[in-house]
């Protein structure tokens, strides 16, 4: 009888397929299912790091694991810890949903809600400030550092070795940015066998990571941060598109609609990038496009018309092609930046409404 995978075995293992899109579009575009693994993509980047600091002796046997996430992290982060006998302290804030709170609950997670925002920051600073109370109190914890971990990225060398195999050439990536290690790690891989790869990165509109003014009442989960992450790397990425709440709901809807995926805000996010550069490129282009997230943590939120009666969100408000702009702005509608590798510089930001 052939050995059965344990459900750390089991991360990584999720398909790619071949997006039916819609009229007008050219070239082929490709979505690795990440929301396939056991809790979601980010089961990678929980995977990697926890096995590197058992492996090098930051993590010692029975101390806790401490982290900051309201999302998918969490979830790997528990799953992983708890199975190798670790208790795990997850540190969120109110914009947990249900779902994935019950889910931490169910896997044995101590999880710490954070009360009230910080004025600079927002919920991200609050929840930092937190966790530094619970590692004075759990002094030989573990804190993997998503945000500046370096296995993040190298956590998504395997993901870019998967398209290679399954595609062979690849000519653009498109994907969500809130850590950066999902888009930056498999673009650094794939870049060294796909020198022409074009990179871009998709975020929300409010977030700070390509320099907007942050808004913490955005709406959006799982990608945008209040935040500048250090696993964002500039300098792979060549163009950047942001999304406001109503165009990323809409397009997550519409991915489910079009395309039988159910998935969160981010894959929705990606998948409008990825159709619109499909009647962008060359008939013969590879587009690549990485869905992180199940839908099912927004059955109350992006799938519910109630939600979106309340917060005066248009159901039928299908955008269906982004602005460019010159320079990093402020913008309130899907709106694209080209970077030029390697030369960026924070420019003054002018706000566009």
């Amino acid at each position: 009888m052939n050995q059965c995978m344990n459900i750390i075995d089991l991360i990584g293992t999720t398909p790619l397929i071949r997006l039916r899109l819609g009229e007008g579009s050219k070239a082929l575009a490709y979505a690795k299912l990440e929301l396939l693994n056991p809790y979601g993509m980010k089961d990678r980047v929980a995977k990697a790091m926890i096995l590197e600091a058992k492996r090098t002796g930051e993590l010692q046997d029975g101390a806790p694991i401490v982290e900051s996430s309201s999302g998918t992290l969490a979830l790997g982060v528990t799953m992983i810890g708890t199975y190798l006998g670790h208790e795990v302290h997850i540190v969120t804030d109110p914009r947990i949903d249900e779902l994935t709170l019950a889910k931490l609950k169910a896997l044995g997670a101590h999880v710490h809600i954070v009360e009230k925002m910080q004025a600079s920051g927002g919920w991200q600073s609050a929840r930092l400030a937190y966790l530094q109370g619970l590692m004075l109190k759990y002094p030989n914890a573990y804190w993997p550092k998503q945000y500046e971990n370096p296995q993040n990225p190298l956590a998504y060398e395997t993901l870019a070795d998967d398209l290679v195999g399954e595609l062979g050439r690849v000519d653009y990536l498109v994907g969500s940015v809130g850590s950066g290690g999902s888009l930056c790690g498999t673009a650094k891989a794939l870049l060294r066998k796909n020198p022409h790869l074009r990179v871009v990165a998709v975020d929300a509109v409010g977030s700070v990571i390509f320099y907007q003014t942050d808004n913490p009442k955005r709406l959006q989960s799982g990608l945008g941060n209040s935040l500048r992450s250090p696993n964002v790397d500039f300098s792979v990425i060549d163009e950047v598109h942001w999304l406001n709440d109503e165009e990323a709901f809409t397009w997550t809807r519409e991915l489910a609609r079009q395309e039988k995926i159910f998935a969160g805000n981010s894959s929705g996010s990606v998948y409008a990038v990825a159709r619109w550069l499909s009647t962008q490129a060359a008939e013969d282009a590879v587009i690549a496009c990485i869905f992180p997230d199940r839908g099912d943590r927004y059955v109350q939120s992006i799938y519910s018309d109630d939600f979106f009666q309340a917060h005066h969100l248009n159901p039928d408000g299908l955008s269906l092609s982004p602005q460019h702009i010159e320079k990093l702005q402020d913008v309130s509608a899907w709106a694209y930046f080209h970077f030029q590798k390697g030369k960026f510089e924070h420019e003054e930001k002018v706000a566009v409404y």
